[in-house]
């Protein structure tokens, strides 16, 4: 993969400006990416007030975002990944994860 002059790429680049859209305050929105072997794994930060507008009603935002990254990383032949970072003071209460939906993580 060749980096663009200002050492930020496409896939980072997008979801910065989708999230950013999606939030109440896009000044607290971070992107890091990160490539290994699994591919491109792009975490987000966001205020811990936004954290429900970008995961969504049972994480349809979430998985339209995840969507929308492979589609770019088939553009660019990469494998992008999203993680959406828990912010400090956040009251998530994980859930369990049905046996479909760690299913469908697999599926490529």
């Amino acid at each position: 993969m060749v980096a663009k002059a200002s050492s930020t790429y496409s896939d980072e680049e997008f979801l910065e400006y989708v999230v950013k859209a999606l939030v109440d305050n896009p000044s607290a929105v971070k992107v890091a990416r990160k490539v290994d072997e699994m591919g491109v794994l792009l975490s987000v930060q966001v205020d811990k007030e936004d954290v429900g507008k970008l995961i969504g009603r049972q994480g349809n935002t979430a998985k339209a975002l995840r969507t929308l990254l492979r589609v770019v990383g088939i553009k660019n032949h990469a494998r992008v990944n999203l993680k959406i970072e828990e912010p400090e003071g956040g009251t998530h209460v994980p859930r369990s994860r049905e046996v479909d939906d760690m299913v469908d993580d697999l599926k490529l």
